[in-house]
């Protein structure tokens, strides 16, 4: 069995202005500040008010913290220096999508006319994390039974239950605006890589996207790296959350391949009753408890994460991720970033402040702390 599940994070954020609190592009000076820091590993994205980072090709959670920070940091003190400011959280709780510019870039050209109206309201951002996985079959093999938990991350992820500063009562409103892209949601199942490549192949050929990176699935074979990559989960203000979802999600990987060499599996699930658990996660994050389908019944998200990190021990101890692991019952328990920014948003209007400068504040603060 594959002993070694390399972790790659790449994470979006937006960027605002430090008096206004509104979102601000990135000038250009800034551009190359960070581009000069972190050596290729930053790029502008879709908006100019955006900024993507990656962390190098990580051997474990450890590496992976150390560089993420590194990213964090380096991007929140070189914004500092224009009076900004960065936010991981994947919805601005007020900005407007009809003020903001996208980024002139070939791609980004290319995206805008491609998809008209649709892409103007992309002012989102998201998490994906990569894990590797060497052999391109079994990346194909292994997507059904990852797909099954796909919902679960997001439910711990959701940081976007504002949009144009109302409360959505979403959530994750972030993925209500990316359905309405084409080749999004869950992904399709694939019975070995060959029908994989044919499939994807068809529209490459008839030159409707220039290759697999425009097919934005919630999973999906990276098109770069030998690695499948999770792309459902909202972007975590705290570098702690994100660290232990994306523990979780190498954690899950490995157990799927250690089921696998003993000729085991998880059960596959029609992705109609998954659609109806992703849909739970995107409405409730994780308050109101996804279904277990093996029991017929709707469970509390922690009872979940417990039993879920239970049957993960043997891989939390190949991989060192215990504590990440253990970091996950906060989120279960209703600490993720949508729940927390209501609660600041009720406190600041119980007190007569602007509640929607608050939760941005507190979202520039969430980032910041763990620097």
């Amino acid at each position: 069995m594959q002993t070694a599940f390399t972790l790659g994070i790449e994470e979006e954020y937006l960027l605002v202005d430090r008096d206004t609190l509104d979102l601000a592009e990135a000038p250009e000076a800034l551009m190359r500040a960070c581009q000069a820091d972190m050596e290729g590993q930053v790029s502008p994205e879709f908006l100019q008010c955006q900024i993507e980072v990656g962390t190098r090709v990580c051997q474990n959670i450890a590496e992976a913290r150390e560089d993420l920070k590194r990213l964090r940091s380096v991007v929140a003190r070189r914004a500092a220096e224009h009076n900004m400011a960065p936010l991981a959280a994947s919805c601005h709780p007020f900005a407007d999508w009809k003020a903001q510019h996208h980024t002139r870039k070939q791609r980004y050209d290319s995206l805008r006319d491609a998809l008209g109206g649709v892409a103007r309201r992309m002012l989102i951002c998201g998490m994906h994390v990569h894990v590797g996985i060497a052999n391109p079959a079994l990346r194909i093999a292994l997507m059904p039974q990852l797909s099954f938990f796909l919902p679960h991350l997001l439910a711990l992820s959701v940081s976007s239950p504002f949009w144009q500063g109302e409360d959505t009562g979403l959530s994750s409103y972030r993925l209500t605006v990316f359905d309405n892209l084409p080749r999004t949601g869950l992904p399709p199942r694939f019975s070995s890589w060959a029908e994989y490549e044919a499939t994807t192949g068809a529209l490459i050929e008839l030159g409707l996207i220039e290759d697999t990176t425009k097919i934005w699935w919630d999973l999906r074979p990276s098109h770069r790296f030998p690695t499948l990559e999770t792309r459902i989960m909202d972007v975590c203000p705290r570098l702690e959350d994100a660290l232990a979802i994306a523990a979780l999600t190498q954690a899950l990987v490995r157990m799927l391949m250690r089921l696998r060499s003993r000729n085991l599996g998880w059960r596959e699930f029609d992705r109609f009753l998954i659609a109806e658990n992703r849909w739970r996660a995107q409405r409730y994050g994780g308050v109101e408890g996804l279904i277990d389908f093996g029991e017929r019944r709707i469970k509390p998200m922690a009872q979940m994460i417990e039993e879920l990190t239970g049957l993960l021990a043997e891989d939390a101890d190949a991989l060192g991720t215990h504590a990440e692991l253990a970091h996950l019952r906060h989120l279960a328990e209703g600490d993720t970033s949508a729940s927390r920014q209501r609660r600041v948003h009720a406190e600041a209007e119980a007190r007569g402040e602007d509640p929607r400068h608050a939760v941005v504040r507190h979202l520039i603060e969430e980032f910041e702390v763990d620097l």
